[in-house]
C-alpha cells in the first residue's frame, strides 16, 4: 500500500509537470500540451505495467500471491468477494495475462476514445494530453478488476488474442528497424560525401562485417544446438530457409539496378536485417516443443518448482531477454520521434508538427524550456494508432514474459505448442518480404515517390 501511494504521489507530480487540463492536486498546474510528452507518458504506463508483470512472476513474489484476498478459490475473502482462481496452477503466470490484460484494455479505451481526433483544438486532446493522474487511477481500477476475472478459459481465449497481436507488434517492430537501418546508412553515406570519406566507409564495412559475422556465429550456433543428425528435419528446414532467404535479401541490396534506383542500399540495411530474421528463428526454435531438439525448453509443473531432473525451473531464457530489449527500444522509439522517411510516417501515420517543419521551438522562453502546444493547426500523431501500438505491445510484453507457453489445465503443465514457433517464423518471413519490398518497389512503381 505503501508503494502504491508513493507511485501516486510520483504520479500527481508528472500530472501538475505535464498535464494540459485542468489539475486537481495542485493550483499553479501549468498548460502543457506537447505531444512528445503525452507519447512519454502513456509509454511509462506501460512500462510500470511491465515491471509489475516481471515482479509478478518472479518465484519468490509468486509464492505470496496466495495471499491476495479474494482473489484464490478457497482463500481468504475481502468484502464478500469469493475468489474464482486456481492459485495452484500457474499464478505467476495468470498474474501476468491479467496485468497485460489490463494494460491492453487501458489503450484500447482510449484508443476508441480518440478515433477522428485532428487537432487539440478538439476536447477530447485535452483528454489525450491531460488528467494524468485520473488515468493512472483509471488504470489501478482496472487492474484490480482485472485480477477477480473468473478463471474458466480468461487464459486459454487471451493467449490466442496474445499470439495475434504479438504478431501484429512484431511487424511493428520489423517496419521500425527497416527505417532506421535505411536512415542509418543515407546518414553516414551523406557524411561521407561532405567530408572524411574514408572514415565514413571503414565504419559503415566495420559495423557491416560484425552483424554479418554476428549472424553466422548464430547460424553455427543455431546448427549445433537445435538439430541433432539424427532427426530434428524441422528445426534444419527452418534455420536453412531463413538463411537462404537472407542470403536473397542481401544479394538483391547490391544488385546494380537497385543501386541506379536507391543508391543509399546497401549491405548494411541487409546484415542488420538478417541478424534480426536470425534472432526471430532462435526464439522460434527456443519454442520448440520437443526436448531432444530443443535443449532449451523450459518445463513446469504446477504443483512443484522443480523439473525432472530436480533443478529449479528457470522461467526466462535468453531470447525472452533480448525480446524484452527490443520491446523497450521500439516503444520508446514509438513515443519519441518521427521517421525520416515520409512513406514510413504515411504508414505509421506519424508526421512532423508544424513547430518541427519551421524549425523553431515555440517551447523556449528567455531561456527557459516550456511544454508547448505543438498540435493546434494537425496533430503530430494519430493517436488512435498509438493507442493500438501501445495495445499490440501490451500483448506482445505478456507472450514474451511468460515465454509463449500455454498452460495445459489438464495436466497441471505448462507447454510450449507450435503455434508459437510458427507465428515467428511467419513473421519473420513477412519482414524479409517487407525489407524486398522496399528494395524493388521504386522499380516496380517508377511512377511513386518512394524517398
Amino acid at each position: 500500500m505503501g508503494a502504491c501511494l508513493g507511485v501516486c504521489s510520483l504520479l500527481s507530480c508528472v500530472s501538475c509537470l505535464c498535464g494540459s487540463a485542468p489539475c486537481l492536486l495542485c493550483g499553479c498546474c501549468p498548460s502543457t500540451r506537447n505531444s512528445t510528452i503525452s507519447r512519454l507518458i502513456f509509454t511509462f504506463f506501460l512500462f510500470l505495467g511491465t515491471l509489475v508483470s516481471i515482479i509478478m512472476i518472479i518465484p519468490g513474489v509468486e509464492e505470496q500471491l496466495h495471499k491476495l484476498p479474494g482473489f484464490c478459490e478457497g482463500g481468504s475473502s475481502s468484502l464478500g468477494i469469493q475468489g474464482r482462481v486456481n492459485c495452484k496452477s500457474f499464478l505467476g503466470h495468470k498474474s501476468v495475462y491479467r496485468m497485460c490484460f489490463a494494460t491492453a484494455a487501458f489503450f484500447f479505451l482510449f484508443a476508441l476514445i480518440m478515433i477522428c481526433v485532428r487537432s487539440s483544438k478538439d476536447p477530447r486532446a485535452a483528454i489525450q494530453n491531460g488528467f494524468w493522474f485520473f488515468k493512472f487511477l483509471i488504470l489501478i481500477g482496472i487492474t484490480v478488476g482485472a485480477f477477480y476475472i473468473p478463471d474458466g478459459s480468461f487464459t486459454s481465449v487471451w493467449f490466442y488474442f496474445g499470439v495475434v497481436g504479438s504478431f501484429l507488434f512484431i511487424l511493428i517492430q520489423l517496419v521500425l528497424l527497416i527505417d532506421f537501418a535505411h536512415s542509418w546508412s543515407q546518414i553516414w553515406l551523406r557524411n561521407a560525401n561532405e567530408g572524411n570519406a574514408k572514415g565514413w566507409y571503414a565504419a559503415l564495412f566495420i559495423f557491416t562485417f560484425v552483424f554479418y559475422a554476428v549472424s553466422l556465429a548464430a547460424v553455427v550456433l543455431l546448427y549445433v544446438y537445435y538439430t541433432k543428425p539424427d532427426g530434428c528435419t524441422e528445426n534444419k528446414v527452418l534455420i536453412s530457409l531463413n538463411l537462404i532467404f537472407c542470403i536473397i535479401a542481401s544479394v538483391v541490396s547490391i544488385l546494380p539496378k537497385i543501386q541506379d534506383a536507391q543508391p543509399h542500399s546497401g549491405l548494411l540495411q541487409a546484415s542488420i536485417i538478417t541478424l534480426y530474421t536470425l534472432f526471430i528463428t532462435w526464439s522460434a526454435l527456443a519454442n520448440v516443443p520437443n526436448k531432444y531438439c530443443n535443449p532449451t525448453l523450459l518445463v513446469r509443473n504446477s504443483t512443484a518448482g522443480l523439473v525432472a531432473d530436480g533443478q529449479v525451473t528457470q522461467w526466462w531464457d535468453a531470447p525472452s531477454i533480448v525480446g524484452l530489449v527490443i520491446f523497450l527500444l521500439c516503444t520508446l522509439f514509438i513515443s519519441i520521434r518521427s521517421s525520416d522517411h515520409s512513406q514510413v510516417n504515411k504508414m505509421m501515420l506519424t508526421e512532423e508538427s508544424p513547430a518541427m517543419l519551421s524549425g523553431g521551438d515555440p517551447g523556449v522562453e528567455d531561456g527557459a524550456r516550456q511544454a508547448y502546444d505543438n498540435e493546434q493547426d494537425g496533430v503530430a500523431y494519430n493517436y488512435t494508432f498509438f493507442h493500438i501500438c501501445l495495445f499490440l505491445a501490451s500483448l506482445y510484453i505478456m507472450m514474451t514474459l511468460t515465454n509463449w507457453y500455454r498452460p495445459d489445465e489438464g495436466s497441471q503443465t505448462m507447454t510450449s505448442p507450435w503455434t508459437a514457433v510458427w507465428v515467428k517464423i511467419s513473421s519473420s518471413w513477412a519482414g524479409l518480404l517487407l525489407y524486398l519490398w522496399t528494395l524493388v518497389a521504386p522499380i516496380l512503381l517508377p511512377g511513386r515517390e518512394f524517398s
